[in-house]
């Protein structure tokens, strides 16, 4: 339990900072994509509105918060994973194990959104950017993740 307990907490900040890292890049890919810098995250929230979601481009309430919710809870779920399966790599205190390990976690998660999960479950903002900005987008997180297990272990 203790050790559940360790792995969770440890999981708060790569997550929280994945989320934040891959939500920058989604807005700024959005702006140079399909011209807004909400519609990506607001496409998120497909799996509660349906495809009006990947329509929507101004910030709101329904769209953009929903959508923050449902990336962030995947990330915490991401990051849950990450470090369970690479603690002990992260605990090496290695930066670049730490950015290895990050960047297998964050391939895994985009393999597993796309390959693996059914479309109506998918990220969704895949239908506002580019090939080369969801890229970009699952190396933020890697970032994002990396960044929270380094400054995790700095305490």
């Amino acid at each position: 339990m203790d050790n559940w307990k360790t792995m969770i907490g440890r999981s708060l900040l790569p997550g929280a900072a994945a989320s934040l890292s891959s939500t920058v890049a989604l807005a700024l890919c959005g702006k140079t994509d399909s011209g807004s810098l909400y519609g990506p995250t607001n496409a998120v929230s497909h799996w509660l509105y349906g495809d009006k979601a990947f329509e929507h481009d101004e910030p709101s309430m329904k769209y953009t918060l929903a959508g923050y919710a449902i990336h962030h809870a995947s990330a915490m779920f991401w990051a849950a994973i990450f470090e369970q399966l690479a603690g002990k790599t992260l605990d090496r205190k290695n930066v670049k194990s730490t950015a290895a390990a990050a960047a297998v976690a964050s391939a895994v998660a985009c393999f597993v959104d796309y390959k693996m999960t059914p479309r109506r479950l998918q990220p969704g903002y895949e239908k506002r950017l580019s090939t080369g900005s969801v890229t970009l987008v699952y190396a933020a997180f890697a970032v994002g993740l990396a960044a929270g297990a380094m400054v995790n272990r700095r305490r």
